[in-house]
This record gives C-alpha cells, structure tokens and sequence, in this order.
C-alpha cells in the first residue's frame, strides 16, 4: 500500500504563488506515474497535471497551462503554482498510477490518493 502526504497548501493572494508537494510513505514516487487533481467546493474533482514516471512527458488541463509547472524527482512530486487565481481555490490531491508508460489522465488509471490540500486564493 502506498500513502501519498500533500503538503504546502495555504493561502495566498491572487496573482501570488505556491508549491504543492507529494511524497510517498515509506516508498519512492519513481515507481509511478502521477498526477494533481482538484476539487472546488460544490464541484467535481478536475484533472489539474499528469506526468511520466520519468518525468519526460507531461499533460496539463487547459485552465493551468503556464502558469502551473509540474516537475518530479525520485523522492517527491511537486507543482508549482503561478499567477493564482480565485477559481484556483480548492482541495488540491496528488495521486500515483501504475500504468505502465506515458501520463494518466483519467482518475480512474489512478491507483493511490493523498489526504488532499487546500489552496485558497483570495481577490
């Protein structure tokens, strides 16, 4: 079993910045593909970023593309955020894919979830 710990969430200003980070208990992330999720209050959790296992391939929802920057070592999973804005604001969840190649883009190719942390942008 592989329990993933999110950490860096917090509060932040529009237009400011944060970085999420994603570790695995006791394991290393290598073994897996991963990925960011998201899920506002009132809504259904969104697909945020998936990335490779080697970290070489990575897929960004549209409402993210540059300004989130996901980027993986051995040991954590991290995405850095930019130019937050207040549609930003919600649970974000990091998860791991044992797919064997590529990125998953799907909850459902996801195989272990973290607890979830949250981000709140204010205007």
């Amino acid at each position: 079993q592989v329990q993933l710990v999110e950490s860096g969430g917090g509060l932040v200003q529009a237009g400011g910045s944060l970085r999420l980070s994603c570790e695995a208990s006791g394991r290393t992330v290598s073994n897996y593909a991963m990925g960011w999720f998201r899920q506002a209050p009132g809504k259904e959790r969104e697909f945020v970023v998936g990335i490779s296992r080697g970290g070489g391939r990575t897929l960004y929802a549209d409402s993210v593309k540059g300004r989130f920057t996901n980027s993986r070592d051995n040991a954590k999973n991290t995405l850095q955020m930019n130019s937050l804005k207040p549609e930003d604001t919600a649970v974000y969840y990091c998860a791991a894919s044992t797919i064997p190649a590529g990125f998953a883009r799907y909850q459902t190719q996801y195989d272990y979830w973290g607890q979830g942390t949250q981000v709140t942008v204010s205007s």
